[in-house]
């Protein structure tokens, strides 16, 4: 199976939102990640991928088919989030996602840093990061 790769369009898109982010051009590469997109564990396929890391964090996005994306975060090896979501058929509200799940998360660990315990976070409303 040959998933298409990037599309110039979805280039540029994708480091506009990152801009809009940050303020500031992100450099955004790219890769290719082994993912298994069916029911077999042994069958990997290669996925076009976007990388790029700021404020500690490094992300990806996979482009699993045309119009069909994949995202997560992660930190180190053991510590790797995803939205909550499998996932999209927009790479827009693929990558939104992923950067408001990630600055949720990064605000989390500032209130737990900053001396809140558990009882002052409200994990009820909480839709944050979910460990992958």
């Amino acid at each position: 199976m040959s998933i298409p790769d990037f599309t110039e369009a979805e280039q540029k898109r994708a480091a506009a939102l990152l801009f809009n982010r940050y303020g500031k051009l992100i450099p955004l590469q790219l890769a290719d990640s082994e993912l298994q997109l069916g029911a077999d564990p042994e069958q990997l396929t290669v996925c076009p991928t976007f990388y790029w890391n700021e404020r500690g964090a490094h992300f990806i996005v996979c482009k699993i088919a045309s119009e069909r994306f994949r995202c997560q975060f992660f930190y180190s090896e053991t510590e790797q989030y995803g939205t909550g979501r499998e996932e999209y058929n927009d790479l827009e509200t693929c990558v939104v996602t992923l950067l408001q799940v990630q600055s949720d998360h990064e605000r989390q660990l500032a209130h737990v840093s900053s001396g809140a315990t558990a009882a002052n976070l409200n994990h009820d409303d909480y839709q944050g990061p979910v460990v992958v």
